[in-house]
């Protein structure tokens, strides 16, 4: 994967939060992941495969999904099922952005939710994998993107 891609991330990540909280979100430098698990309370993961495989994951706590929630969803109180039916949506509306500057042949999977921080996400060792750090707020959160 070409640092250019990793411009179609961002740009899809900044778009979605500009988008549908009206206010913008900031990334910080992207860095190739390393040992350590990249994975907070909620992640939400897609597959991609056609041209292109590997996968796209974004991680984030509750409380952010908490305040997106309200915001998208009207909701004052939010239960779990909305914080994981939202992690999914989000995944999947960046992946669906990305897509579209990659074409048909850039296919994704039905997002899959992981609930746990402890958890390490396993992707493929021979593919870099690249972290992309996402403030929103004061939140912090992950896009991690590993791509052939």
């Amino acid at each position: 994967m070409k640092e250019t891609d990793l411009h179609f991330f961002i740009d899809s990540t900044i778009n979605y939060f500009e988008e549908v909280t009206n206010e913008k979100a900031l990334t910080g430098i992207p860095y190739i992941k390393g040992d350590e698990p990249v994975v907070l309370e909620y992640t939400g993961i897609i597959g991609i495969s056609g041209k292109r495989k590997g996968s796209i994951y974004i991680t984030t706590a509750s409380s952010m999904l908490k305040d997106l929630a309200k915001i998208i969803l009207n909701l004052e109180d939010v239960g779990a099922d909305d914080i994981k039916d939202l992690i999914g949506e989000i995944a999947n509306t960046i992946s669906g952005n990305v897509r579209q500057a990659y074409g048909s042949d850039f296919m994704i999977s039905v997002p899959v939710v992981v609930e746990g921080k402890a958890r390490d996400i396993k992707l493929p060792d021979d593919i870099q994998t690249f972290v992309i750090p996402i403030t929103w707020r004061s939140f912090k959160s992950f896009l991690v993107v590993c791509l052939e």
